[in-house]
Formats: C-alpha cells, sequence, structure tokens
C-alpha cells in the first residue's frame, strides 16, 4: 500500500477510478480504517466520475502511531483541561490536505464519516480553496449541547479495549448491535467477517484513544462553518444513537446553503442497502 510522508506522519492511502477524473477524498472515523468504506461503496462513487482517494488517519490502520506520546487524561478532558492531548481535529485536517498536496490535487470533493466528518468540516474551514464540495456524514459541530449519545452507546464505546482477536470481534458485534442501523441491521456472520478483517490489518486501541483525546480538546467548530463556501450535504441516520441526529441538524445549520438529508432506520454506520442512496446524493451534492 502507498504512503504519502506528510505534517510529520506517514499515511497509508489508496484510489480508485479514473485518476483524470474529479478527486474525491473520503475521511474516515474514530478508531476506523479506510477498509471501512467497503470496496462496493467506493466502485459506486467511482462509477459516479470520481477519482476517489481513501487513507487512515493517523493513529489508525497502517499509517503512523504516535505511541511515543503520553496516554491523554479524559476525565481531564471532559472537564475542559485539553494539555494532555497529542493534537487536534485541526491537526488531522492538515494531515489530509498535505495527502492532496502529495498526490498533487489541488482541489476535492470532500467526504468525512462521524470523526471524519468533523475533520472533513475542518478541512472546509481551514483550506477552503481545496473543497470543491462537502458532506459531512454522521458527525457533528463540537457543540456539546448537539449530537449526544444515548446512555447505552456511551456506555459501550467507555468500555476497556477488548484483549484479543475473539474479544475484539464479540466486542464489536455487540457494539453494532447497539449503534448500528435498526433498519438495515447487518448479519452476524457480515458483521463477524468485518471486525476480524479490521483486526488482522491493524487493532490499535491506544490509537482511538488519542483520536478520541483530539475531538475532546478541539474547539466548537459552529462559528467557523458559517464562513464554508463549498456545497455542502449533511447526511444523518434519525436513528443513530452515537451521535443523535441533532448534530447532523446544527452542522446543516451552521453552515450557509447546506442541504440535510436525514434517513429512518439509519444509525451510525454505513449500511449496505443504502449505499445507492448515499453515493447518488454525495454526486448531486458535487454536482452543485
Amino acid at each position: 500500500m502507498p504512503v504519502a510522508r506528510t505534517n510529520g506522519v506517514e499515511l497509508a492511502y489508496e484510489t480508485a477510478g479514473d485518476p483524470d477524473a474529479p478527486a474525491l477524498l473520503l475521511v474516515m472515523g474514530l478508531g476506523a480504517q479506510l477498509t471501512d468504506w467497503p470496496q462496493e461503496f467506493t466502485t459506486l462513487l467511482a462509477g459516479h466520475g470520481f477519482h476517489v482517494i481513501s487513507f487512515d488517519n493517523r493513529d489508525a490502520g497502517l499509517s503512523s502511531a504516535l505511541d511515543d506520546h503520553r496516554v491523554p487524561d479524559i476525565p481531564a478532558l471532559l472537564a475542559g483541561d485539553r494539555s494532555s492531548a497529542p493534537y487536534l481535529i485541526a491537526d488531522l485536517a492538515a494531515d489530509a490536505a498535505g495527502l492532496l498536496d502529495t498526490l498533487g490535487v489541488q482541489r476535492a470533493h470532500v467526504v468525512g464519516a462521524s470523526l471524519g466528518g468533523m475533520i472533513a468540516q475542518q478541512i472546509a474551514v481551514d483550506y477552503p480553496d481545496r473543497v470543491a464540495s462537502l458532506c459531512s456524514i454522521m458527525s457533528t459541530t463540537g457543540d456539546r449541547t448537539v449530537g449526544r449519545a444515548t446512555p447505552e452507546a456511551a456506555a459501550e464505546m467507555g468500555r476497556r479495549p477488548a484483549a484479543g482477536r475473539e474479544e475484539v470481534i464479540a466486542g464489536s458485534v455487540a457494539r453494532a448491535r447497539i449503534i448500528g442501523s435498526p433498519g438495515f441491521p447487518a448479519t452476524e456472520e457480515e458483521l463477524r467477517q468485518r471486525a476480524g478483517a479490521k483486526y488482522d490489518r491493524a487493532y490499535r486501541p491506544a490509537g482511538t484513544h488519542r483520536q478520541y483525546a483530539a475531538i475532546l480538546a478541539s474547539p466548537d467548530r459552529t462559528q467557523a462553518l458559517r464562513r464554508v463556501t463549498a456545497p455542502t450535504l449533511v447526511i444523518h441516520g434519525e436513528d443513530d444513537a452515537l451521535i443523535g441526529v441533532s448534530g447532523g441538524r446544527a452542522t446543516a445549520a451552521a453552515i450557509p446553503g447546506a442541504e440535510l438529508l436525514t434517513i429512518p432506520g439509519m444509525g451510525h454506520d454505513l449500511p449496505r442497502e443504502l449505499w445507492p442512496r448515499i453515493t447518488g446524493a454525495i454526486a448531486r451534492n458535487a454536482s452543485r
């Protein structure tokens, strides 16, 4: 897998589609890897006429691990002391912009999911000339009064990291039943296969901890989002237990001219049944 060296880190990435087509950058979420964008999903996007670029954020997948940093103090971060966070969402956005530099891409359509949506928003704020269009999926603005998790989802995400492949797979399946899409449930076999493949590629719980610290330490983006001029689409599941739909509504309200698509039955994942609808909506927003 190719690696881009930028902003002091190495980012593993891959591409799909015609290299001469307009670039579309996919940004994944907390502890997620580029493989969490299903291959069929990226193929659909390429079929809409995009050169699709996906990558592992720092501290995830095959990209750089920042294990030399001290362990973030999550309770202190929740209380407002940001000093233990090794980096911010703005640094993750700078990584993504640097990847575009490495690939010689001046402007891209930027699509992010969950933490990836936060990073995509920050790219649009910090590098407006680089963003042809923006799509924020199942994400929020950084305002802690919106997009709140249900108690059950919050408790599940706060569990200690699993210790071993089978425990990781079992935990991933249990988590999917809590935060996944109730209207489009995945099969047990599919959930286990995804979790196993993800574990075998890279299991980085300490990196996920540091990414979570970046979320907690980063400022509310609401006011900054009012400066975004790129055509924007916000997609959110109406049954998202991890980032409540109010987070998507607040994002759309903050960005001038943003379109909001809420989907009944969708939770905090990308159900196979919705891939054509979601990729079609992304393509229509890009055409704006």
